[in-house]
């Protein structure tokens, strides 16, 4: 017994559409990305503050949709919730620790 729904016309044109409004998304944070690169925002943390949001958004976008995590079930947004506070944090512990250099080891 097979699922006629599933082979419908109807049922793949529904995903071609998402992931065309998905490509199209992710073309226009590209386009955006590089016009956000020549403004000056007055600050070159600020500039990479606005890229690294856009860069989220994106990466947002490719692993709902192309990777199918948009459906997946809440153990795996615990688990990436889990991934992401320990990526910041072992960032924040760099970005801590680049002020700690010994004693006349850094000329300036």
């Amino acid at each position: 017994m097979s699922d006629a729904h599933a082979d419908s016309p109807d049922h793949f044109s529904h995903h071609v559409r998402r992931y065309l409004f998905v490509f199209y998304a992710l073309l226009f944070g590209t386009i955006i990305t590089v016009a956000a690169s020549y403004i000056p925002f007055g600050h070159r943390a600020l500039n990479i503050g606005v890229a690294l949001f856009i860069a989220c958004g994106k990466a947002f976008l490719v692993a709902g949709y192309f990777m199918h995590l948009i459906s997946e079930r809440k153990m795996i947004y615990g688990i990436m919730a889990f991934t992401a506070f320990f990526f910041v944090g072992l960032m924040g512990l760099i970005l801590w620790a680049t002020g700690d250099f010994p004693w006349h080891t850094v000329t300036h």
